[in-house]
């Protein structure tokens, strides 16, 4: 008993497990207020599910912090392909009903019952390849001159995205994509290709969403990328978005309702478990609105803080890292999480379309929340290493 005490007192970062302990524990509260006052019938068992997923949660990212980084390197290209191999499921077992209503076929849905989103758990996998890929080829790259291995360089990051992007293009789950895409980023940018090819991919990048997005805009253009193969769910978020109040009977009931529940907490909110406006699926992906009605903006803004301290927690720990793999690991898990938190508090604001992501830690449902709590075990990993180099770097010295 000393000893695991004396384990977690020297071996855990609780600078970076306290944030996100308090981030579970707001949201199973805001989970228990939505829950009670959409589905009062079913409290017991959705907070029973949500402690049951916190629980394993725990437990794969203490399993996942004692890794050594030999094994983790070793088991990258199996977690890949085991990764892929699960999301080809949701497009065998899906329910018609849930992809009429969301548009995609993320879940795997046996007997009506979603089970779980194999993408989340291919989030983790993806990480941890493009950051082995880019511990394989950047010295390399960083030894020579020429640009033609940086061509190498995003190639090889190409072949490992290529089949995701493939499998979610299947699954129509576009606000998934962007999650990956938000990933690749983050690493392509510290990885040390050259700017004079990064810079020019970004202009690109800009321009195609900027024509993208007027020819959105002009008359006719919706019916033009329909045509081009747009599906129906896609134009109507954007349409949704573009003009909330204008369709604020159909297409944007769900953002416009967040907007007002949103406005309505004011400063402090109106208190605990005080729900008034109805705002579809607020026990996942708007579950924001609960805490801005019930907790008002001063609540809004302990919740972002804590994002803060987390995000800030694990920059300090990637920083201080002289093991190149968990540094990129790092790097990817920052990016995912804070386009997670971007992304779903910015379309809960209005400020971005909804795309159905989660916010992490907080929202209902389990395979985010063991995704996360995975990425958090291999950031606690890579803490517990810094912790044991310091050690023995004193005692040389």
């Amino acid at each position: 008993m000393k000893k695991h005490k004396q384990f977690f007192k020297q071996n855990i970062d609780y600078g970076l497990l306290m944030p996100v302990f308090f981030l579970i524990l707001i949201g199973l509260v805001v989970i228990y207020i939505s829950t009670a006052n959409d589905y009062p019938k079913t409290v017991i068992s959705v907070m029973a599910q949500q402690v049951v997923w916190i629980l394993l949660g725990c437990g794969l990212a203490y399993l996942v912090m004692m890794f050594k980084t030999s094994f983790l390197w070793k088991a990258t290209p199996y977690l890949y392909v085991l990764g892929l191999l699960l999301m080809v499921l949701p497009l065998i077992f899906y329910s018609p009903a849930l992809v009429a209503s969301t548009g995609a076929k993320n879940w795997v849905t046996i007997a009506n019952t979603p089970l779980f989103q194999p993408s989340e758990f291919m989030k983790i996998s993806y990480i941890l390849v493009i950051a082995r890929v880019t511990v394989w080829w950047r010295p390399k790259l960083l030894a020579s001159d020429s640009l033609k291995d940086d061509w190498l360089f995003l190639l090889f990051y190409g072949l490992v995205t290529l089949p995701v992007m493939i499998l979610l293009a299947l699954q129509k789950d576009l606000g998934t994509a962007m999650v990956f895409m938000a990933i690749l980023a983050g690493v392509v940018l510290l990885s040390g290709i050259s700017s004079r090819i990064l810079i020019p991919i970004i202009a690109a990048v800009v321009v195609v969403v900027a024509g993208f997005l007027i020819v959105f805009l002009i008359p006719g253009g919706k019916e033009f990328l329909y045509k081009m193969g747009m599906d129906t769910y896609q134009i109507n978020r954007l349409s949704a978005w573009f003009d909330p109040f204008k369709y604020a009977e159909g297409i944007a009931y769900q953002q416009t309702q967040g907007m007002i529940s949103i406005g309505s907490g004011g400063v402090l909110g109106k208190g605990f478990n005080v729900l008034d406006l109805a705002v579809p699926v607020r026990e996942s992906d708007m579950i924001f609105t609960v805490i801005a009605e019930d907790f008002g903006f001063l609540g809004s803004s302990i919740v972002l803080l804590l994002y803060l301290l987390l995000i800030y927690r694990m920059l300090l720990i990637t920083i201080k890292s002289n093991n190149q793999f968990y540094t990129f690991i790092s790097t990817g898990f920052i990016m995912m999480i804070s386009f997670h938190i971007f992304e779903n508090i910015g379309a809960a604001l209005g400020i971005l379309p909804l795309t159905g992501i989660p916010l992490p830690f907080i929202s209902k449902g389990g395979s985010s929340l063991i995704s996360n709590m995975i990425g958090v075990g291999l950031v606690l990993s890579m803490s517990n290493q810094n912790r044991l180099n310091e050690y023995y770097y004193q005692r040389k010295h």
